[in-house]
């Protein structure tokens, strides 16, 4: 995505890192690079790609856009049918929270994203709970944000997980991550560090948050779902 955009490649190629050793070059990579694990460095080498501070851009559009999505979503909420009715029980959990602190709006800003986007993915959002000592299953999973919830969490969406981590291509890459946006974050930093596609069917999502979240624009129009949600958020500003 990275060298697309910005024709620009700081590590080799799939066939310098991933065919020789028979692993993806997102696997080759970490394995050769094994500093792309730390936080500090996917941002370090985000900026190096694309001169846009990963954190900085993302929460600052992020918060500047929290309010209005959670009023959408809640209008969309309000009608029938399957998507209505899982933004409801996302906003139900939400509105349960006994902080309801930035971080919280964060993560169900961001929850509630692709359902907005009418997307889905099950194999995204995981859930761990901290009493199993057995992992989720995480074969064949190419890219998923896992929180940590406990054994009393009354339903599959935890908006404050005790942690979150981020897995790729089937293993977990960076682990103790504070907030379900904090992992977003870093994912999407390391889609450019590692050069990964989006996921097919979060295409919609990760679009919305590249242009314009983010800023970074490959002169492709704006799909209309995206289009017509970047002019609600812009049209309240």
């Amino acid at each position: 995505m990275a060298a697309v955009m910005h024709n620009f490649k700081p590590y080799p190629s799939d066939r310098d890192v991933g065919d020789r050793s028979g692993k993806s070059l997102g696997r080759g990579l970490l394995e050769k690079w094994p500093a792309l694990r730390m936080e500090s460095q996917v941002c370090a080498e985000f900026h190096r790609i694309t001169n846009v501070n990963l954190r900085n851009q993302f929460f600052s559009e992020l918060d500047r856009h929290t309010l209005r999505l959670i009023a959408l979503y809640r209008q969309k909420a309000a009608r029938t049918g399957k998507v209505s009715e899982a933004l409801r029980e996302i906003l139900r959990i939400c509105d349960l929270q006994e902080v309801q602190d930035v971080h919280m709006k964060r993560n169900a800003a961001l929850r509630a994203l692709p359902l907005y986007l009418r997307e889905e993915e099950p194999q995204f959002f995981k859930s761990w709970s901290a009493e199993e000592m057995d992992r989720p299953d995480i074969t064949n999973t190419p890219v998923a944000i896992v929180s940590m919830v406990t054994e009393g969490t009354p339903s599959q969406v935890d908006l404050s997980p005790a942690s979150t981590a981020i897995l790729v291509e089937g293993g977990f890459v960076i682990s103790n991550i504070p907030s379900m946006a904090d992992s977003f974050a870093l994912l999407f930093g390391l889609m450019y560090v590692l050069h990964l596609d989006y996921p097919k069917k979060l295409i919609n999502t990760f679009t919305f948050i590249q242009k314009v979240l983010m800023g970074l624009d490959d002169g492709k129009p704006l799909k209309p779902c995206q289009l017509n949600l970047k002019n609600d958020l812009l049209l309240r500003e």
